[in-house]
């Protein structure tokens, strides 16, 4: 059955006329299922007419005609704003609901609607000043690397329209994550960066075929929104819509990519964009034949990249076709653009950081700037960019990168290169050049979130493991349980084994890299779970060792906890074994664990840390570039135990089907003190 959708663009604060129109537009054309409203649905800060309306629509005074889902465009949002999401999980009114920064839902008829909100800046988009100012990620008018991850992350799940959760069940994640990442619309503020590749369809103005966001590219090979509706075409936005495209090998799917002119905000001379779009489209049916394909499709543009050129502009808007007015042709009559001289803008084109129309944003002044706060990262001093760092290509006596303050090659103790450049040292790549002494390869690429082992957008992530998951974290049995399970097990103390892994939802490399205003949240959940645990082992006789090794490294891990199942006569040697074993392998731990961990904050160190049964934490400050042995806390537990054989995670693996029965008696038995299900 197809789903009557109405989609409009940026309100900015002009709730109240909004409502009216879709009123009207509904009793002429409807009646809809359903609107998406595209880009800044409130005002920009300080506008105090549009503050009065977003106080009356929270207050219950404005009433939407149908049921509403908005995003956020290029501005923050107000406190008053996101405390109600907060509060009621999106439902900001009645018929008004609040789609997260990066979410997700599946509506009562099965549409999958995913929503990507915020601006983009490539210089800030992978830094830790991108990171969201509030736990729904608001606060910021950006969106950074992490809140596409936890888009992606996000698609993997389901949840109806009336919960507004993105993971509402494990049963939801399971099912959906082992088929498909796929989703029907999309709504994002940003464009994508290769949306106009292989279009003919005229831009309006020269300067959108520059607008775009790359990262956003990588998300649409993955989710393949059937339609793609997007905010913040020019300044103000203008109307544009590309023709369909198709994706091999998915059953012949089409995509649509739609950009929508303001409903609101700052008006201009000639003929008002075209602000709303209406379709009809079909929930997806593994029964349903696969779709006609369009006369007018081009090359997919996500898959066939080419070089970009500029469109040329035509006088007026193009309008597209709908079920409403059908077909509009587009006007034939177009502009010429004056050639620009190299490194100057296109006419019409506006700095995104000043407004400026002389320079590109890559020249922009402004950009040399460092956020108030800033800290470089590499010599840890305020007042320039990491990539504008005195020291950053500083050569070390051997020719090679030159280590951070403190670092000593193991090799022959100098301060004044790494180990990999030390002519003494047996661990030099071998393929140096110059004589020897050049530099070393280029940074390891850093790990993808379709590549990690523990992000739930990899398809290729063990998800029949998975035994719980809340907002923040997930809980899952590891490969290669230290305890004997199945036909490795003589007896088995807690039912499936017991040993589990605490994993946060978005990737970070450790808890401590997590930004000070997301970490409470995802800390309690963690807690809340390292609780049910304990609660769970006891009933069976055991008690609960964590051990947690937050080591950052180049390539970037997952973050994790591991927690295992000791018997209760083996609590009180688990601190003597892990400081013994700890002695002979060089791994001391400090005094005061609140302190050294807190030296690690934001970051600025590695460490591994152990949760003892009796509540006291033990922490290991891990010197940079030095050696530590990353399964050292299985080596003392399955030492404890009497496993030694059991060191080698990879030597306990047991087929697909004996971890299955494993995940579901540990989920039956976990489910009663499960506090986040």
């Amino acid at each position: 059955m197809s789903v009557k959708i109405l989609t409009v663009g940026s309100a900015a604060g002009s709730i109240r006329d909004l409502f009216a129109k879709i009123k009207a537009i509904d009793a002429k054309h409807g009646k809809f299922d359903l609107v998406l409203c595209t880009g800044d649905f409130f005002g920009p800060p300080g506008d105090t007419g549009a503050e009065e309306e977003t106080k009356q629509l929270l207050d219950g005074m404005l009433e939407a005609p149908i049921e509403c889902y908005i995003m956020q465009g290029d501005n923050p949002l107000s406190d008053d704003v996101i405390q109600r999401f907060a509060k009621t999980q999106g439902e900001l009114c009645k018929n008004v609901f609040l789609l997260s920064k990066s979410g997700m839902i599946t509506t009562a008829s099965g549409l999958r609607i995913a929503c990507l909100g915020g601006r983009y800046d490539p210089e800030i988009h992978f830094t830790a000043e991108a990171a969201p100012a509030s736990r729904a990620g608001f606060q910021s008018p950006y969106f950074a690397a992490q809140t596409v991850e936890r888009l992606l992350s996000n698609t993997l799940a389901t949840s109806s329209s009336s919960s507004k959760h993105n993971y509402k069940s494990l049963a939801d994640i399971q099912a959906n994550a082992s088929s498909s990442q796929f989703i029907d619309i999309l709504l994002t503020n940003a464009w994508p960066a290769a949306v106009v590749n292989h279009s003919a369809a005229t831009l309006p103005a020269p300067e959108l075929s520059q607008i775009g966001a790359p990262p956003l590219d990588d998300a649409i090979r993955k989710v393949k929104p059937r339609y793609h509706f997007a905010a913040s075409g020019g300044k103000p936005s203008m109307f544009w819509e590309r023709e369909p495209f198709v994706w091999d090998n998915e059953s012949g799917r089409v995509s649509r990519f739609v950009s929508l002119g303001a409903f609101g905000g700052e008006t201009t001379a000639g003929k008002k964009q075209r602000w709303f779009y209406a379709f009809s489209i079909a929930p997806n049916s593994a029964t349903a034949p696969p779709p006609a394909r369009p006369a007018n499709t081009t090359k997919n543009p996500f898959t066939d990249s080419v070089v970009r050129v500029p469109k040329r502009p035509f006088e007026s808007t193009a309008e597209g076709e709908n079920f409403i007015f059908g077909n509009v042709p587009h006007p034939q009559k177009r502009t010429r653009i004056a050639p620009t001289e190299p490194g100057k803008p296109p006419p019409g084109y506006k700095c995104h950081r000043c407004e400026s129309s002389e320079h590109l944003i890559n020249d922009c002044p402004e950009r040399i700037k460092p956020p108030e706060g800033y800290v470089c990262r590499i010599c840890n001093t305020p007042g320039h960019l990491v990539r504008d760092c005195p020291t950053r290509f500083q050569l070390g006596d051997t020719g090679g990168k030159k280590p951070k303050p403190g670092y000593i090659c193991r090799a022959c103790g100098s301060e004044e290169h790494y180990i990999d450049d030390c002519p003494a040292s047996s661990h030099r790549p071998s393929n140096l050049r110059d004589g020897g002494r050049g530099r070393r390869g280029g940074p390891p690429k850093e790990i993808a979130p379709d590549e990690c082992w523990f992000c739930l957008s990899n398809p290729n992530l063990a998800k029949h493991l998975i035994v719980a998951i809340g907002a923040e974290c997930y809980v899952t049995l590891p490969k290669g349980q230290i305890p004997p399970t199945q036909s490795a097990a003589d007896s088995t103390l807690v039912p499936g084994g017991g040993h589990v892994l605490i994993v946060p939802i978005t990737h970070y490399p450790t808890f401590s890299t997590i930004p000070g205003d997301l970490a409470g949240p995802i800390n309690e959940e963690t807690e809340k779970h390292k609780t049910a645990l304990r609660a769970m082992y006891a009933k069976y006789g055991a008690a609960m060792v964590a051990f947690e090794v937050g080591r950052l490294s180049a390539k970037g891990g997952h973050a994790h906890v591991q927690a295992v199942p000791i018997p209760l006569a083996l609590k009180g040697q688990v601190e003597n074994a892990f400081r013994s074993e700890g002695r002979m392998s060089g791994v001391d731990f400090e005094e005061d664990a609140d302190a050294a961990l807190e030296a690690c904050a934001g970051g600025r160190g590695s460490y591994f840390r152990v949760d003892l049964p009796d509540g006291k934490k033990l922490v290991h400050l891990i010197k940079d570039y030095g050696p530590f042995n990353l399964q050292f806390g299985r080596a003392v537990l399955t030492t404890l135990l009497g496993k030694r054989e059991r060191e080698d995670w990879k030597a306990c693996v047991l087929p697909d089907d004996e971890e299955r029965a494993d995940a579901q008696a540990f989920k039956a038995a976990f489910a009663p003190f499960d506090s986040t299900s």
